[in-house]
């Protein structure tokens, strides 16, 4: 009986005490109130706001006396840094931590001088608000009291370092499923890379058929339409860059009948310098030259005598193939024909009298066979 006696005595010595220091030891209530990214407006009912609030305006009523006598000041801490200068982040922050004291001023009754505010350009986008009871204990209470709320504050800001970083790395994710292509999109990009193939391929075809134009080269020429007048023509073509080429064509031939009485001879060169046009250096234009010498007598007269002449050429080629093509040409210009008459009696030839001709129109036409020697 008397050791019960003893440890309740013992008991209400140490209750007595320990129970004053221990009321005396309040520490840090912290409060944190959430702001949307880079806007400054207060939302009450988002992000847990509302709860936070009402647990403040609770702890402010219990302490009201204390907090009107300018005994427990509301510490105050504004923060921003999701803008793009230190000023404008603490700009930001003082208006947000405004935002929140306006309404514990409207809500609380309190006043200005009953808040201690500081701005932060870092940690995150809230505003913490603090509550610090004094106490009557020693200097190493005090400095736990203070260590327990700096730990809160750090905590809080973590957490919001936390948010703003999810809500980044949201964003980021946001973006980039918003850019990813949809099947629909794979499809219509993968038909124009298809598109652009053809047209590719189809350009290369048409830049290697052009090539023949491009180089250097010789071409053979022969005009079908002097073949097809029994006459013989031949000609060769320099192709000394892209753009220009000097040709030159020559005819022969001579054809008797009736006893010689009848006659068709002629010798013509016709030197001409061409520039080629267009893409595929299919249509030129060109200068011509023209001399010879001819004898027909088709009748009772004959007519033998010299020409000469030049122009304007004009002319496209279509290709056949990588050797062969065909060359339609047509010369407007001017002749001149220097002739005499003459008549075949008992097989001697009689001169009749001379004759001179100017000729302006048609000087040259030609449907050629093109054929590249290299």
């Amino acid at each position: 009986m008397s050791r019960k006696i003893t440890f309740l005595t013992l008991f209400l010595w140490l209750m007595t005490v320990t129970f004053p220091v221990i009321a005396q030891q309040k520490t840090d209530t912290t409060y944190t109130f959430r702001f949307v990214s880079q806007k400054d407006m207060f939302y009450v009912p988002w992000n847990g706001n509302d709860t936070e609030l009402a647990r403040l305006l609770e702890c402010i009523e219990n302490s009201k006396a204390t907090i009107f006598d300018g005994k427990l000041p509301l510490l105050v801490d504004g923060y921003c840094n999701s803008l793009g200068g230190e000023a404008e982040n603490l700009a930001t922050a003082k208006i947000r931590a405004n935002r929140v004291k306006s309404e514990l001023i409207t809500r609380a009754k309190i006043k200005e001088e009953n808040f201690i505010t500081h701005n932060h350009a870092t940690g995150g986008d809230f505003v913490i608000v603090r509550l610090t009871v004094p106490v009557k204990e020693t200097a190493a209470t005090d400095a736990e009291v203070r260590r327990k709320a700096e730990t809160e504050r750090l905590e809080a800001e973590k957490r919001a370092e936390q948010e703003r970083l999810a809500e980044e790395q949201r964003k980021a994710e946001e973006a980039r499923l918003a850019a990813e292509p949809t099947v629909a999109d794979r499809r219509e990009r993968q038909k124009a890379e298809a598109e652009k193939t053809a047209q590719q391929n189809t350009l290369a075809g048409t830049l290697s058929d052009i090539k023949i134009t491009n180089d250097y080269h010789l071409f053979l020429r022969a005009n079908l339409l002097r073949w097809a007048t029994l006459t013989p023509d031949l000609g060769l073509e320099w192709r000394i860059c892209p753009s220009w080429g000097i040709a030159v064509n020559g005819s022969w031939t001579s054809w008797t009948w009736s006893d010689k009485d009848r006659r068709y001879a002629l010798w013509e060169v016709a030197p001409e310098i061409r520039y080629y046009m267009g893409e595929k250096k299919a249509w030129y234009l060109g200068a011509m030259f023209k001399a010879g010498q001819f004898n027909y007598k088709l009748s009772e007269t004959g007519k033998q005598g010299d020409l000469m002449g030049g122009g304007i050429t004009a002319g496209y080629q279509l290709r056949l193939n990588k050797a062969l093509a065909l060359d339609f040409n047509l010369g407007l210009g001017y002749l001149n024909a220097d002739f005499e008459k003459y008549e075949v009696i008992d097989g001697v030839r009689v001169r009749r009298d001379n004759e001179t001709k100017d000729w302006w129109g048609p000087i040259n036409a030609g449907v050629t066979l093109v054929w590249k020697l290299f």
